[in-house]
């Protein structure tokens, strides 16, 4: 009530000097679109399209009337603050409003037709305008201010786009990886060297130091084994895997793909792997077989130490 009592006694400049203050909102019960509302608190930016899309089309229950998206201004001009997209919406023939209109003015033929606003915003910007609005708009004290004030708020809200659009990223990351585990989908994609190299540099972004775009080697020390489908790679590339066969192998430098690839393979099928990918045992000489069969050596020792 306070909050409501405030606006409609906002007044402008006269249209005359020396004349009387006009008030803002004469009629407000005709002309704020904000007197009943409703907010949806979502967790990333991309859902507010999302949600504002699924309110619109209920057309049976209200039509919409305004669209915007409050932070257009700070984009535009390139600042930072309040975000949040706001929908004026119109109710059709709704019972309840009828009861209130029967009772707010029993004069007038109940229609059912109301305006409301619906705010839609992430959490993240729900938190800064609701610290906002309270220290800049509904401040106890108008003078307890400072124009560091408008700094602070401007650098968090700068603060809190980065971290929506570090989230963001996350989550499109997770459901990029987690659809690597559906066979249905995306985990049933075969594995071609471009695929593989999109998979690995999702996975082990920090492990890709290749000179090269090349990785029809890859595809070919998978296919030795029958690997053939995405879900098959991304089982190989196991963060736990990995961490034994780097103990194991305790590299003298940080392995590339196609090292780190090799071992990873040699951990999981041993000799196999050294008979499918190596140079005959009769072949002179045979360099791959032996660098092989020494790392073999150590991964086996490393094993019965962690019996």
């Amino acid at each position: 009530m306070e909050s409501f009592k405030e606006k409609i006694s906002r007044t402008e400049e006269p249209l005359e000097p020396g004349g009387r203050r006009l008030l803002k909102f004469p009629d407000p019960f005709r002309t704020l679109n904000d007197m009943v509302g409703i907010r949806v608190i979502t967790k990333l930016p991309a859902e507010n399209a999302a949600v504002a899309n699924i309110i619109k089309r209920q057309r049976q229950l209200f039509d919409c009337r305004g669209d915007r998206e409050k932070d257009i201004g700070s984009i535009e001009s390139g600042t930072y603050g309040y975000s949040s997209r706001h929908l004026i919406l119109r109710t059709i023939q709704n019972e309840a409003v009828k009861e209130y209109q029967k009772v707010f003015n029993p004069d007038l033929q109940p229609n059912g037709s109301y305006f409301f606003e619906c705010q839609i915003r992430t959490i993240f910007a729900h938190a800064w305008s609701e610290i906002e609005h309270d220290i800049r708009f509904k401040a106890e004290d108008p003078r307890a201010w400072t124009p560091h004030f408008d700094r602070q708020f401007t650098a968090t809200a700068a603060m809190l786009e980065t971290v929506e659009t570090a989230f963001s990223d996350l989550h499109e990351s997770y459901e990029e990886v987690r659809g690597y585990w559906d066979m249905d989908g995306e985990g049933a994609a075969p594995l071609t060297p471009n695929r593989i190299r999109d998979v690995w540099r999702t996975l082990l972004p920090h492990v890709d130091r290749k000179v090269d775009d090349d990785w029809g080697w890859a595809a070919e020390l998978l296919a030795a084994h029958g690997l053939n489908q995405t879900m098959q790679l991304a089982g190989l590339l196991s963060a736990n895997q990995i961490t034994e066969v780097r103990k194991a192998l305790d590299h003298r430098y940080s392995p590339g793909p196609d090292r780190l690839l090799d071992d990873l393979l040699l951990w999981q099928y041993g000799t196999k792997h050294i008979d499918l990918t190596a140079e005959d045992p009769d072949a002179v000489p045979h360099p791959r077989r032996d660098s092989l069969l020494r790392r073999l050596r150590q991964i086996e020792r490393y094993r019965m130490t962690k019996k």
